[in-house]
């Protein structure tokens, strides 16, 4: 991955961060990784635990960020949780999936919070 790329997945967390705390979402973890792969962030909303995939793109509609959490990624998502929550002795907790997508178009910064995205898939 380039180093162009790295920058702008690190603006477009922290600015899907900074959304996701002014909505009333409490941060538990950032880029949380095991040996499956890795959740971008999980947190809490209310009593309902989330896992957050956020993606960010330069000069793309959000609808075409949106759909870079593809079948593959879900079940990638998926596992990943599965794991978490097994971990941190979690697994009686609601839980759920949502996607950030972060739009860069021509100076204009577009976020979109997408609760519920999809469900557990594997």
């Amino acid at each position: 991955m380039t180093k162009e790329r790295i920058s702008l997945g690190r603006f477009g967390e922290d600015l899907a961060r900074k959304r996701l705390k002014d909505l009333g979402y409490r941060i538990l973890k950032t880029n949380y990784k095991c040996p499956i792969g890795e959740i971008d962030l999980v947190a809490r909303d209310d009593d309902v635990l989330v896992f957050v995939e956020i993606k960010t793109r330069k000069n793309e509609s959000l609808g075409q960020v949106k759909e870079a959490v593809n079948s593959r990624k879900q079940t990638q998502l998926s596992k990943v949780a599965l794991a978490y929550m097994k971990s941190n002795n979690l697994c009686g907790s609601k839980a759920r999936f949502d996607v950030v997508a972060v739009a860069l178009i021509d100076g204009r910064k577009e976020i979109e919070v997408i609760k519920n995205a999809f469900e557990l898939a594997y």
